[in-house]
């Protein structure tokens, strides 16, 4: 699953293939699970959901200073933008240990762990066109909708993996497929509507 230009190389990499893409990430499918730890994750996520409350607000205004940025120069800082990939990137940890797809515990940083089997990054774009922050997020709302209704059926199938975890430690492989788009489309939906890049998302599964 190539999701950008560069390979992340997790440990049997999982879901439908992805078309190549500035954003992305690839996520490990687990062969076993702890039978029981689907039913304290939602538990064991409120710190992170209370850390990341703060990290999104500093992610808010370093948007805001990206989009004068991009307006008058049109280049993202460096720095706000690789803070913003972090941002996105603990995030999307989280979400996977919540919806049951890994056991690991997501680490408290922004930075990529090599050793952990969820690994996201989006591209550093050289130049951004000034007019983009002004339209894109319009652009994306009709992606946008529909990676909605996909991260919907990742939803309901954390149900049904609750269920297949609890009485047979797994999830089944086609299930966790399934699980993957939903938030693949989320990711570049959203990297999109925050110009992180001028490549609208395709539409296509996977």
């Amino acid at each position: 699953m190539p999701p950008t230009s560069e390979t992340f190389a997790v440990p049997d990499p999982s879901g439908p293939p992805s078309p190549t893409y500035p954003a992305g990430f690839e996520i490990s499918y687990p062969s076993e699970l702890n039978r029981w730890l689907p039913l304290v994750k939602w538990l064991l996520v409120i710190p992170h959901f209370i850390v990341l409350f703060f990290v999104g607000i500093g992610a808010f205004f370093v948007l805001i200073y990206g989009f004068f940025a991009v307006l008058f120069t049109g280049r993202w800082p460096r720095g706000a933008f690789e803070y913003l990939v972090g941002t996105v990137r603990w995030a999307y940890r989280v979400l996977a240990y919540y919806h049951l797809m890994t056991d690991a515990y997501p680490p408290f940083s922004l930075a990529d762990d090599p050793a952990y089997p969820l690994r996201l990054k989006i591209d550093y774009p050289e130049r951004i066109a000034n007019w983009r922050p002004l339209v894109q997020w319009l652009l994306a709302i009709p992606y946008l909708f529909v990676a909605g209704v996909l991260y919907w059926l990742t939803g309901i199938l954390t149900i049904v993996a609750f269920f297949t975890v609890l009485f047979t430690r797994r999830i089944p492989r086609d299930v966790f497929e399934l699980m993957v788009p939903g938030m693949l489309w989320n990711l570049r939906g959203n990297a999109y509507s925050y110009f992180m890049t001028d490549r609208y998302p395709p539409f296509i599964w996977g």
